[in-house]
């Protein structure tokens, strides 16, 4: 039976900063809609200050949703102890999302998730429900430290 450990971890770190906020999340201003085993989604309402010179949202910004969510998908499924960091981030923008389109909000999802290696897969909609980026990651786990 998988853990879900991971998943507690997750809710109880989210709920510490529900007031302020957690993090990276808390400094875009991300929500987390979904937490559950292996799938996760993350919400952001694009800012000004979130443009890159066209006008538009910066894919950066875009970049660290699918991170966030992708990750934190990861982080879900790992067991007690265990840790993870993201070895590999690959993004593709599908379309530009202007900064006044309204709400992005950002699945991610495990693929695979061993004792060493695990890949999640995202997906980036805008408010109309288009796909605006997807990606992939590979994370590396980090076993449980044992004590002796």
């Amino acid at each position: 039976m998988a853990s879900t450990a991971g998943l507690e971890q997750l809710k109880e770190l989210l709920n510490m900063g529900a007031e302020k906020g957690y993090g990276i999340g808390a400094l875009l201003g991300m929500t987390a809609e979904t937490l559950e085993p292996g799938r996760v989604v993350f919400a952001l309402t694009p800012r000004t200050d979130f443009s890159n010179p066209l006008g538009t949202v910066h894919g950066g910004i875009m970049s660290t949703l699918l991170d966030s969510a992708m990750g934190c998908a990861v982080h879900t499924s790992l067991p007690e102890g265990a840790s993870y960091t993201t070895l590999e981030l690959k993004v593709n923008f599908v379309r530009a999302v202007p900064l006044e389109g309204g709400r992005l909000v950002c699945e991610g999802t495990t693929v695979h998730v061993g004792r060493k290696v695990a890949t999640a897969e995202g997906r980036i909609t805008n408010a109309d429900g288009k796909l605006v980026a997807h990606g992939t990651t590979t994370c590396m786990v980090f076993p449980a430290a044992t004590r002796e």
